[in-house]
């Protein structure tokens, strides 16, 4: 080595003391490398890391998630992946003939011009652009995915892709679905790894290969979902399902199909006793990728032994899941791969119990000289001032004593030896105790009843609460009544928010067990009871969102979405803030830089709570006249109901039948036939008779009443003949009344709208609209696009349409005509009042009561 390239290898990192006293490493350039610089070769594009495979799978995700592909085919959701993999970062525009779209898509190229196209358009996710082939058909599509590019320089959008991301995006959908080119310089380009796959189903096996590639992680492993699933298909099938947004069968059928090609794999782990354990899904080819490999033949020689009333519940793998956490094996034994895992949820109970290989030796309980830990009883609770962690056994579980000791009140420091045990003053009353169904004990000063030590009978609760059943048993009943309503509280609140509400108990249980894991154990709560209401229980939101509970989703199980991009709105605005403070401040030092970029950063903090402040005001006032106008409009509606029962209260004016709101049904059918009969008979008297002749007028209304009259005791009779007359008695007593009259109403109904149409037809034969209809034919044989060919049969056609239309109009015109001047002589002349030069004579003359005429002298 050179000693150029060795003083630089030697370099101390340089640090910088701040005005605490703490050294802080800062930054130092370093000298160029000696020699040439080697070349680095580009990834397999299926090895994508943990980032990449977050991004890249969360804006595929988001794509699938748009409002647009609601109901849409796979093909169609394909192809916009597809437009998306292809997108340039400049303009966003894609240029693609549609056969060539189809061959990613594994589809004709008509199909897909006539399905996948138009599907595209429909959806308003893509633009497109065609140019069309000799049949009209679309060959040449310019397409522009809308939301990728409308997300362009978005912080915190998860379709804001980087240039180097799109490049990324593009290789791993040729390695995936690419259909292969043949060049013309002879050379091949191979296809992916479904590429060949093509017909009915392509689109959703090269869709589900594509999803299944973004969730596999470096081994090849994609985490399956969690819950009850149908066992008939398996937890592999339901993932595919889930992940495709369809029926657990098709799923099902889809995976039957990727394992045909060998493109996934099904791996069951097999044990000592050859019984069936849990399956583990695998893309291959992702882990090849890696450079790892799957071992088919698993041998698990023993599984944990789970909790006989609760085991930990199952975390659901959602397709909106993007990164997830390591958690600790829990089988020895080879695994698939390198790369531990939970337990399947698949397994019911374990396998068998494990038996450590030393037998541990049961001691009678006695004291030991008076050392700390010693003499505790059943609480297992830790010392007053002994060493914090001796209540807890090495294996994290507590150490309980045998039944009936109690806690001493004042524990022996190490080394010390009591004057007298405590166990041994109160064992007596503890034996005592033990026999008794409850007894009261003083609690705070006051005298409260002894909790139960079972948990709640309710399955739920029993579930939900199996975390916390060691500090269940140090409650008194009134705060475990308290404990249940809490409980039962947030059961009712997540059943709300998670998608299967039988997830709910098992949600609630692994809160608790999360908080038992932050506290460091049962036996470091010293106040259960506010413990398990004020931190247990509670829901500890790290957004605004509902589903959120410390920054995991509540119904999916991964990292909460809205509080991602909280914290990337936060990291912008710490970017914003610290060049606006190079803008203005330039040459800061590290430490002043630090303090003014956190200043700006509180005080953009306040504007944003103050905004809050307001916003969350400007809710409840809009919340609070919501309110007053649901109360307004119910008061109103009172009111209303209020009348109209007044109204139903009233007797008919015709017939007297009481609630029968002024008018019962029978009467009022009755008034709408005479107002029928009698417009029947105008129409009748319209062509028929002399419209001054209110004679022929009269005797034509005759006549026509007569025939309405006739065919409604026709239609009666026809009724009567189909229908029991003692059953509709039986119905009511004002049944057969009603229904006559109804019937009558419809005869009468039924007659107007023939005698209408014949007068029309009689009217449209007048003079009047004859001359009408000549008008119009020569009218519109006139028009200037006709003069060319005048007997044409276009020409006549539209004559004669426009004549027929004249005389038509001119038929209703004249029914309107004389009908007015019927009614107008129908109604009764008005009586006009003599004037009063001649009524005062006459009112003079009349003499008044009991007036008498006296003559005065």
């Amino acid at each position: 080595m050179s000693g150029e390239a060795a003083s630089a290898a030697v370099l101390p990192r340089s640090r910088t003391v701040s005005a605490g006293g703490a050294s802080r490493r800062r930054l130092r350039s370093v000298p160029a490398q000696a020699g040439p610089v080697p070349e680095r070769a580009a990834g397999h594009p299926l090895s994508l890391g943990r980032d990449a495979r977050a991004r890249l799978g969360g804006a595929m995700r988001s794509l699938l998630d748009a409002a647009g592909l609601d109901g849409a085919s796979d093909a169609v959701r394909l192809a916009v992946l597809v437009l998306a993999s292809r997108t340039p970062s400049e303009n966003g525009v894609v240029k693609i003939h549609t056969s060539e779209l189809g061959r990613w898509l594994g589809m004709s190229a008509s199909y897909t011009a006539s399905a996948v196209v138009s599907g595209l358009r429909r959806s308003g996710v893509v633009s497109v652009e065609t140019e069309k082939g000799e049949y009209r058909e679309d060959i040449g599509l310019k397409c522009k995915v809308l939301p990728l590019w409308a997300a362009q320089d978005v912080v915190g959008n998860r379709l804001n892709l980087s240039k180097k991301e799109y490049a990324t995006l593009q290789r791993l959908f040729e390695a995936v679905m690419a259909p292969g080119w043949k060049h013309r310089d002879g050379s091949v380009t191979p296809a992916g790894l479904i590429g060949t796959r093509t017909g009915r189903g392509a689109a959703t096996d090269r869709l589900a290969l594509l999803l299944l590639v973004l969730e596999a992680r470096e081994s090849g492993r994609v985490r399956q979902c969690g819950g009850t699933v149908d066992t008939r298909r398996g937890r592999a099938a339901v993932t595919v399902a889930r992940l495709l947004g369809c029926s657990a069968s098709a799923g099902e059928r889809v995976l039957e199909r990727l394992e045909a090609r060998e493109l996934v794999l099904r791996v069951r782990l097999r044990t000592a006793s050859k019984m069936a354990h849990r399956t583990r899904l695998m893309v291959p080819a992702v882990a090849a990728a890696h450079g790892r490999t799957v071992a088919d033949d698993v041998q698990e020689d023993r599984a944990e032994d789970l909790e006989p009333d609760f085991s930990d519940p199952d975390v659901t793998a959602r397709p909106s899941e993007v990164l997830e956490m390591e958690a600790k094996s829990q089988v020895s034994g080879t695994s698939v791969t390198d790369e531990p895992d939970v337990a399947d949820p698949d397994v019911a109970a374990a396998l068998h119990t494990y038996h450590p290989h030393l037998v541990t030796p049961v001691v009678p309980p006695q004291l030991s000289g008076g050392f700390s830990g010693e003499g505790r009883g059943a609480d297992g609770r830790r010392p007053g001032r002994a060493c914090v962690r001796e209540a807890q056994a090495v294996d994290g579980e507590t150490v309980v004593a045998g039944a009936g000791s109690v806690i001493a009140e004042v524990d022996p420091l190490r080394g010390e030896k009591p004057k007298e045990s405590p166990v041994d003053e109160q064992e007596q009353a503890g034996s005592v105790a033990a026999g008794a169904g409850a007894r009261l004990t003083v609690v705070g000063g006051r005298r409260a009843q002894q909790g139960r030590p079972e948990l709640p009978a309710d399955l739920d609760l029993r579930v939900a609460l199996t975390p916390v059943s060691w500090l269940w048993t140090k409650l008194s009943r009134w705060q475990q009544d308290r404990v249940v309503e809490a409980a039962k509280a947030e059961l009712a609140q997540l059943r709300q928010v998670l998608e299967w509400a039988g997830q709910a108990p098992s949600v609630l249980a692994t809160r608790l067990t999360s908080r038992l894991e932050e506290t460091g154990g049962e036996a470091l709560i010293t106040r259960p009871y506010g413990w398990i209401t004020r931190r247990g229980l509670v829901r500890r939101p790290s957004c605004s969102d509902v589903r959120c509970d410390d920054g995991v989703r509540l119904d999916t199980g991964a990292d909460c979405d809205n509080c991602d991009n909280v914290l990337h709105i936060r990291k912008a605005w710490r970017v914003r803030i610290a060049a606006e403070v190079d803008q203005e401040l330039p040459g800061l030092e590290a430490d002043a830089r630090y303090r003014e970029i956190e200043a700006r950063m509180r005080r953009h903090a306040e504007v944003e709570a103050a905004d809050l402040v307001a916003r969350q005001a400007e809710a409840r006032e809009r919340a609070a006249q919501r309110a007053l106008a649901r109360a307004e409009a119910e008061a109103q509606a009172a009111v209303e109901r209020e009348r109209a029962a007044a109204r139903q209260a009233v007797a008919c004016t015709d017939c007297g039948r009481a609630q029968s709101a002024g008018l019962c049904e029978a009467c009022d059918h009755r008034r709408q036939t005479e107002a029928l009969i009698a417009a029947a008979g105008f129409l009748a008297a319209t062509w028929s008779t002399d419209l001054t002749d209110p004679a022929g007028v009269a005797a034509v209304a005759a006549e026509v009443r007569t025939a309405i009259e006739a065919d409604i005791a026709a239609e009666w009779e026809q009724f009567l003949q189909m229908t029991d007359l003692a059953d509709l008695e039986a119905a009511g007593p004002d049944v057969v009344e009603d229904t006559a009259a109804h019937n009558a109403f419809l005869a009468a109904q039924s007659a107007v709208a023939e005698y209408q149409h014949q007068a029309l037809v009689l009217l449209g034969r007048s003079e009047e609209a004859q001359a009408e209809a000549r008008k119009a034919y020569a009218t519109e044989r006139a028009k200037p696009w006709f003069q060319a060919l005048p007997d044409s049969d276009d020409t006549l056609r539209a004559a004669t349409q426009a004549a027929a239309q004249a005389q038509a109009r001119t038929a209703e015109y004249l029914l309107a005509v004389r009908l007015e001047q019927l009614r107008a002589k129908a109604l009764p002349e008005p009586v006009r009042p003599a004037p009063w030069s001649q009524r005062l004579p006459e009112l003079a003359a009349h003499s008044l009561h009991g007036e008498t005429l006296e003559v005065i002298a």
